[in-house]
């Protein structure tokens, strides 16, 4: 999912492979994302950061009466997208799909009565200008849902030292790269600053100890994916080699079928209404 200033700055790529694993992750984790988001009274939303549409088939599954305005800046996600929702029977003339920066939308004001933004701005350069645009084109008394990540709270047992090395790389990559992997603490502020009123925050776990084997081998999986999708990037750049990649490997392979493992890794997300 990208609606950044530059596309190129998308970690992962935008392979088939790539979007497949954007589609497994909105499902794994849709029972924690959308745990507090409501848009049963809402008639039209704008999301932000579209990608493949992953998200955007889960809302309009839940919410029968809603449509959406889908904004993505990239090509490959946005014909994914149409293809992926053009096929869905309930999706049918409830969903647009536009190329379009999210700082600087084409959209009039007052165009629309919410928002939703998921794992989009950790790779937007300026986030507050975009959430001050997003603003702009809401309705008063809009509601708007982020849910953004703080991947420093990334854990397992027992200790995996490759693996804690390889995702710091990871993120100083991209943070260097003019992301912000840490950007889900930063919601409030950011809201507020934009000019939103009623601004709420509420960290989201996703955790799996030994009473949830089946919920925490997905997770893994989920993890090593997303990890293993930036291998090509950070090698290439120099920010990790070959023997720290493999290490990595070896130890998910062992915490996997390791029966008192444990996996642990928190999200921010965030309310707010337009005044």
């Amino acid at each position: 999912m990208t609606s950044g200033h530059r596309d190129q700055k998308y970690i992962h790529g935008y392979s088939p492979i790539e979007q497949d694993r954007l589609r497994r992750q909105a499902e794994l984790t849709e029972f924690v994302i959308y745990q507090d988001v409501n848009f049963s009274q809402t008639d039209h939303i704008l999301e932000v950061g579209c990608g493949v549409g992953a998200q955007t088939q889960i809302l309009l599954r839940r919410f029968p009466r809603l449509k959406a305005s889908c904004i993505d800046i990239n090509d490959e996600q946005l014909a994914s997208a149409r293809e992926t929702l053009g096929a869905l029977d309930y999706a049918r003339d409830r969903f647009e799909i536009h190329k379009m920066n999210a700082e600087k939308m084409t959209f009039p004001e007052n165009s629309f009565g919410g928002a939703f933004i998921c794992w989009v701005m950790e790779h937007m350069p300026n986030p507050a200008r975009v959430l001050s645009e997003v603003r702009r084109v809401l309705r008063p008394g809009s509601s708007v849902f982020i849910t953004e990540v703080m991947n420093f709270s990334y854990f397992l047992d027992p200790y995996c030292p490759a693996i804690w090395k390889f995702w710091m790389a990871y993120n100083d990559y991209q943070y260097d790269r003019g992301g912000d992997p840490f950007v889900g603490v930063k919601l409030g502020n950011l809201l507020r600053d934009a000019g939103y009123t009623d601004v709420r925050t509420h960290v989201k776990l996703l955790y799996a100890d030994k009473r949830e084997p089946e919920l925490r081998e997905k997770l893994l999986h989920d993890r090593e994916e997303l990890m293993m999708s930036a291998v090509d990037e950070l090698l290439q750049d120099g920010h990790v080699d070959a023997t720290l990649v493999e290490a990595m490997k070896r130890e998910f392979h062992d915490v996997r079928k390791n029966q008192n493992a444990i996996t642990f890794d928190s999200f921010m997300q965030a309310t707010a209404r337009v005044p």
